[in-house]
């Protein structure tokens, strides 16, 4: 850096180029001398000549940089001396693809809000909106089911993993109504119209306020609610007369043509209610069969022990929490967000857990959802009211990209197939980013 500051074009530092990607993408050993003042796209076309001269047939793609397994978001020369290495040394470059949308699919038109998404099933996706109705998306591109019964908005939706070799998929939605409701689908019907209009097999009754979110355990026989009268109820999924908190409600018609048989419609009271949050509980998570996470607005996140109900453990943050999510190294850590632009990630693991181990700052209003890659310890996703969504990696506090898909505020995000971005919003769209390489 020169007396003011900045950086000097003249100098080099001396680089060697490693990867862990297989052999057609790695670079020569060898080290080279580079401008000290390359950025990462500077040192990606560099990656790139060199990988072109070793193949005629290379097709030039961004990459990302690791300095002793920090991402490089500076240039160069800056990111030397903000960490304190020396110039002078060798330095070892390990370069990986960039995490990054490549293709932005057409989105799916909805008639309100998209204000639920799952994207745990590699065929389909699962949405909720706010004119009542779930829908079911073959491959994110067409409406194959529409889940009807809800009398007020869907605020959470999530599929329930009975198996893979079932032709049924299990569905279970919350609402603004007050009540939470299970479905089965069946996804070989092709003797049907699309979209099949489908009602609840079970309706689970018990809040007095709306349910704002919803967690199946790891065993799905079992589901936990949030709700805005601050309490989590737990739920049974069972569906039959066998199940000792459900009565048989009415029939109801499997299809509008009279002539379909008629199917019984039941009614489920919870098992057990936790009580401690003062206000809205936004989101809940079940992430082991024992253990139940809640945030609130409230601004706590808690642990609750599902045999005894009781509450284990009690962070508090500071500010009104909107979403929530376990992941990240062991699944341990949580991501949090809520009514400011900052995306927290603890590890209740450590002492002293009221501190974030992470904060992420780049958006511009509340963050209304967040969730980690499935397959990886280091990446996560966040939606906002800016209408942005971004995708994280703990080795770096700068976003690696900022998804621009929406025009008015997004609500919901998640992962889907583990190379792409699905996200719901105001502007009554699903959103699909794809494309994304992540290792």
């Amino acid at each position: 850096m020169d007396a003011a500051g900045a950086s000097d074009p003249s100098r080099q530092v001396r680089v060697r180029f490693v990867t862990k990607l297989p052999p057609p993408l790695r670079a020569p050993h060898t080290s080279i001398a580079v401008p000290a003042d390359l950025t990462r796209m500077g040192l990606s076309e560099i990656v790139n000549s060199l990988l072109l001269a070793a193949s005629a047939g290379h097709q030039t793609q961004p990459f990302d940089f690791l300095v002793d397994g920090e991402l490089v978001r500076l240039p160069l020369q800056e990111f030397l001396l903000a960490k304190g290495i020396s110039a002078e040394r060798v330095l070892e470059l390990e370069y990986v693809k960039a995490v990054a949308p490549r293709k932005q699919e057409d989105p799916c038109p909805h008639d309100d809000w998209v204000s639920a998404v799952d994207g745990s099933n590699p065929s389909f996706v699962l949405t909720g909106c706010y004119d009542g109705l779930a829908r079911i998306w073959k491959d994110a591109a067409e409406c194959t089911h529409i889940l009807e019964g809800h009398s007020d908005g869907i605020t959470s939706a999530s599929f329930i993993k009975k198996g893979e070799t079932e032709d049924r998929l299990h569905v279970v939605t919350a609402s603004k109504d007050r009540s939470l409701r299970l479905f089965k689908v069946n996804i070989f019907d092709a003797s049907v119209t699309i979209p099949k209009q489908t009602g609840a097999y079970k309706i689970l009754r018990g809040h007095t306020s709306s349910v704002q979110s919803i967690a199946v355990n790891p065993s799905a026989d079992m589901i936990c609610s949030g709700s805005w009268d601050n309490s989590i109820k737990l739920w049974s999924i069972k569906g039959s007369e066998e199940d000792g908190g459900t009565i048989s409600v009415k029939k109801r018609r499997t299809n509008s043509d009279s002539s379909e048989p008629e199917e019984s419609q039941f009614e489920g009271s919870a098992t057990s209610t936790f009580l401690g949050h003062t206000q809205c509980v936004s989101a809940v998570a079940w992430p082991e069969q024992q253990t139940i996470y809640s945030a609130s607005w409230d601004h706590s996140v808690r642990q609750w022990d599902v045999q005894t109900g009781k509450e284990t453990w009690n962070m508090v943050c500071g500010r009104a929490l909107n979403c929530f999510h376990c992941g990240g190294e062991s699944s341990s850590l949580i991501a949090a967000g809520g009514s400011d632009p900052v995306l927290r990630v603890w590890d209740p693991r450590k002492p002293g857990t009221l501190a974030p181990i992470f904060q992420f700052s780049s958006h511009k209003s509340w963050i209304s959802a967040c969730k980690w890659h499935p397959s990886s310890w280091f990446h996560l996703v966040s939606s906002s009211f800016d209408g942005k969504v971004m995708l994280w990696d703990l080795r770096t506090a700068w976003p690696l990209a900022s998804v621009d898909s929406h025009k008015d505020k997004v609500l919901c995000v998640d992962w889907w197939k583990g190379d792409s971005v699905i996200s719901g919003g105001a502007d009554s769209k699903l959103c699909i980013a794809s494309g994304i390489e992540i290792v």
